[in-house]
């Protein structure tokens, strides 16, 4: 009966709640876990900072996806041209698969801590599983279980409350930003703005709507018609979009004052892989928070590793207009899937590298905050464009809040790279 009530209750969460968690993939977890590790609670300002602009974001890709009935990258070509396209896809492509490559690692890494078999057997075993969700379940019960994989970023708050915190101190520092004048503090800002506002959520996020148009029968196939919809599927879209985007980031908070309260507070600065943040943790708070820890990095990346591969797979099919969807079947579907698979497989070459795992997370999320700008520029374009969105453009709000947030990312991309340069 339990189950049954808590299944009803995820009913009521779509593609906005499941974009929020896969937020929180590997990739997050590591940026976060640097940022507590480096800067203690001084970073604790950002998830809220984050929110009003991530909803904005999000909420825009989500209610192009749901008006037009077409992916970002098809809206996007048609609007346009490919010209504006391909180098986005490009760059999407190359970071997912880097991000993608850095979650497989970092997940394989966490399990063998717990399990006593070779690196490579984890690593293919965890891949495999990965391809085979993607390729060969249905988009419904897909998507319930990705649904039911956010449950495992509950473990990170769980290790928060198992370990003495300084709530007062807390408070302040979410609250009174700790700002710092150094290059180190700078390049975290620019990773968390771009673990958390990537390219590859809103490319996820709008495909995902027409997902569930197709569905519910709104539509007979991806890219193909125009659904007719309401201001009630707008709302819908937009409190699941809300609910996710908050849950994205109080997960951030929660994983951010963990590693303040635990590394940060003993000394432990730099955290470059999977290992090494579990095995710090595991005498700071315990074997339980070891579990949980590893728990949380195998959760989030089978959640998120099939939605990087899926997002950079909506892109490149609808750059090229071929058939997509993971509603589709394979043999329907070849080039759709073939990315996917090439994508999560070339993701795998990457833990060849010689690259440690968290490094290469931690990086990829740099390269996303660079990446974002441009593209949030075409978004708001877009979402306030009446010949594209008709009656149904975007607030004004909502599309400053885009604009702001695009000229912030912007600006910390730029100065970042001036520091690079100097």
């Amino acid at each position: 009966m339990e189950f049954k009530k808590l299944k009803n209750f995820f009913k009521i969460f779509g593609p906005g709640f499941i974009t929020g968690a896969s937020d929180d993939d590997p990739s997050g977890v590591a940026t976060c876990v640097q940022a507590g590790a480096r800067f203690g609670y001084s970073l604790l300002w950002m998830p809220l900072f984050i929110i009003p602009f991530m909803i904005a974001i999000q909420e825009m890709c989500g209610r192009i996806g749901l008006v037009k009935g077409k992916g970002l990258g098809a809206v996007i070509k048609k609007r346009y041209g490919k010209k504006i396209l391909f180098p986005i896809v490009v760059l999407l492509l190359i970071a997912n698969t880097i991000n993608i490559g850095a979650d497989l690692g970092a997940m394989a890494a966490s399990v063998r801590l717990i399990v006593n078999a070779p690196f490579v057997v984890l690593i293919i075993g965890i891949t495999l599983i990965t391809l085979f969700l993607e390729i060969f379940v249905s988009y419904k019960n897909y998507a319930k279980y990705l649904t039911f994989l956010t449950l495992s970023l509950f473990a990170y708050a769980a290790v928060v409350f198992m370990i003495e915190q300084d709530w007062k101190q807390i408070a302040f520092s979410v609250f009174i930003p700790n700002l710092q004048n150094s290059q180190d503090y700078l390049m975290a800002i620019v990773a968390l703005l771009g673990t958390t506002i990537s390219p590859y959520l809103f490319f996820w996020q709008a495909s995902e709507e027409v997902e569930e148009e197709v569905l519910a029968k709104k539509l007979r196939a991806m890219d193909i018609g125009t659904p007719t919809i309401n201001n009630s599927d707008l709302r819908r879209m937009r409190l699941d979009t809300v609910v996710g985007m908050i849950f994205s980031n109080l997960v951030m908070f929660f994983i951010i004052v963990t590693a303040a309260s635990t590394l940060f507070r003993h000394g432990i600065f730099n955290i470059e892989t999977a290992e090494q943040a579990a095995l710090s943790l595991q005498p700071l708070g315990g074997n339980l928070a070891l579990i949980l820890f590893i728990f949380g990095i195998l959760g989030i990346g089978l959640l998120a590793v099939p939605v990087l591969a899926g997002s950079a797979s909506y892109a490149i099919s609808e750059l090229f207009g071929w058939k997509s969807g993971l509603y589709r079947k394979f043999k329907a579907a070849h080039g759709f899937y073939g990315v996917i698979a090439a994508a999560t497989l070339l993701g795998l070459l990457v833990n060849f590298s010689g690259i440690k795992p968290f490094s290469m997370l931690y990086y990829s999320a740099v390269i996303n905050g660079l990446v974002s700008p441009f593209l949030m520029i075409v978004i708001v374009l877009l979402a306030s464009d009446e010949k594209t969105m008709g009656r149904f453009v975007s607030s004004r709000p909502i599309a400053v809040l885009g604009w702001i947030i695009a000229a912030i990312m912007s600006g910390a991309a730029i100065m970042l790279m001036w520091g690079f340069l100097k």
